[in-house]
């Protein structure tokens, strides 16, 4: 059996500590210290991969103790808890004792755990980055070369065929193909759609198939951090520029020189941080905090929004002449249930991504199942259905179809009538209130079937219906189970 990483939970308050513990021993081997000494002496002692330090602590701080153990210990993954979230405090934190998250108070034990395993996981791949950099060393040509040639294999994936999931008659097909248009022209292009639709996958797509293919491609969300910490990670600083600076930092920009920055949650930005980023854009140079000079920087931006950015600007929320820049050329993600065509072949690819990755197999989603997720309308777009895919395979029996009553009630109320139509529970409330209360009762009926399996005398039950009602209703509103698809979809499907 795999051992659990361990963990080492240190905090003065003993409440506080025995509660942490309660909470993470299911998942980890659990160390507890009450203060920095028996911390220290853990640490010599035991093989810790995570600590989770409380900010608040007599004697020493936590951000302190921290600064200490990065010194001895620099691999442990180190983190803070506190109450506080001052952006000050939390800049020094991570400067000072290079922490890798700063939880705030009050923490929800899910997230916790799930930061926890992540810096866990973190904690192996530098291990593993240790162990891969000494056969670096001694093997430099051929590293060189497998990089080369999988850069070679990624440019050839995207340029084959954008990377994006698609039915032949896709909405999706003009998209790709203003992609295919624009990515070789060296100018800034803005991807608009709702959050989940994949505008990084269609920026990853303008970037390969541009001539700065074979240079780097970052990646940075401008609504998660605050615009102090967003300016030093994207342009830099200089040791010193502000408290807790207490080396040099090399920006994302200058890191991407040559390459493509894609800024997502653009329409996110303070107005100040727009200024300096419109000053990027004009010049092509950044000034890292702290620095009195500017830097030369050759990047393409790409920037995606799920705002309205000239609403934005017609607010006088964002900056006009930023928009314009930005939006050298616009191209419009589609939301996924405008593209229903494309959720067969979509959640089919998802599933067998989803295989490989829990290491569990099914033979396929059934033909009723397609139909119902072809059906719902999809608010949190691919995002949602990867969620709800990964759901299914996990409740599913092994090497068996995935059938439709293993899918949540929120996407079975927006199951078909048939092949060719739809009943859902919102979108039909027009008419009488006859038609109306009709709608609803044929969508709870259905529902019901698809989670019985159409068996029908153990949904008459639930209904409070005999089963000679139930086939009554079934007629009166054409109910029927989806025994298959067409030829042409089980294609699209298989391939």
């Amino acid at each position: 059996m795999t051992a659990l990483p361990t963990v080492l939970v240190v905090d003065d308050e003993q409440r506080s500590l025995e509660s942490l513990q309660r909470i993470l021993e299911d998942c980890f081997d659990v160390k507890t210290a009450v203060s920095a000494e028996e911390a220290e002496e853990i640490l010599e002692n035991e093989w810790v991969q995570v600590i989770l330090c409380d900010q608040r602590m007599p004697n020493v701080s936590g951000v302190e103790f921290l600064k200490s153990v990065r010194g001895r210990w620099p691999d442990v993954v180190r983190m803070i808890i506190s109450g506080y979230t001052d952006a000050e405090d939390i800049i020094r934190s991570i400067n000072d004792a290079g922490i890798y998250q700063y939880v705030t108070k009050p923490w929800r034990p899910e997230s916790l755990i799930l930061t926890l395993k992540n810096a866990a996981r973190l904690f192996e791949l530098q291990r593993q980055n240790e162990l891969l950099a000494i056969e670096l060393k001694m093997s430099s040509e051929r590293a060189e070369n497998v990089i080369a040639t999988r850069r070679v294999e990624l440019k050839q994936h995207y340029r084959r065929d954008d990377g994006i999931i698609r039915s032949p008659d896709s909405p999706m097909n003009e998209v790709c193909a203003r992609i295919a248009r624009v990515a070789p022209y060296d100018i800034s292009v803005l991807v608009t759609g709702e959050s989940g639709t994949g505008k990084e996958l269609v920026s990853r797509a303008l970037h390969y198939n541009s001539l700065r293919w074979d240079k780097p491609f970052v990646v940075e969300n401008c609504a998660a951090m605050p615009s102090e910490l967003l300016e030093s990670e994207l342009f830099g600083h200089k040791r010193g520029a502000f408290t807790g600076a207490v080396e040099d930092h090399v920006g994302l920009f200058e890191r991407a020189d040559g390459g493509t920055v894609f800024l997502d949650e653009i329409g996110e930005v303070s107005p100040a941080f727009q200024v300096k980023l419109l000053r990027v854009l004009q010049e092509g140079e950044i000034r890292p905090v702290g620095r009195r000079q500017t830097r030369k920087v050759d990047i393409r931006v790409i920037a995606a929004t799920n705002k309205d950015l000239e609403a934005e600007v017609r607010a006088g929320r964002f900056r006009e002449d930023l928009y314009y820049r930005l939006s050298a050329v616009t191209i419009h993600v589609p939301a996924l249930r405008d593209r229903r065509v494309d959720i067969p072949i979509i959640s089919q690819t998802l599933l067998d991504k989803a295989q490989k990755q829990l290491g569990k197999r099914v033979k396929r989603l059934s033909a009723e199942a397609i139909a119902c997720l072809t059906a719902y309308h999809w608010p949190g777009n691919v995002r949602e259905l990867q969620n709800e895919i990964q759901q299914v395979l996990v409740m599913g029996v092994e090497n068996e179809e995935i059938g439709a009553d293993l899918l949540s009630s929120r996407i079975l109320r927006a199951a078909p009538a048939d092949e060719g139509g739809e009943i859902d529970l919102i979108g039909s409330l027009d008419g009488t209130l006859r038609e109306r209360v009709e709608s609803v009762e044929a969508c709870i009926i259905r529902e019901t079937l698809i989670r019985h399996r159409w068996n029908k005398s153990r949904a008459a039950k639930e209904l409070g219906l005999s089963r000679v009602g139930l086939r009554s209703k079934l007629e009166r509103y054409g109910l029927e189970k989806v025994e298959g698809l067409d030829a042409e979809r089980r294609r699209k499907i298989a391939s």
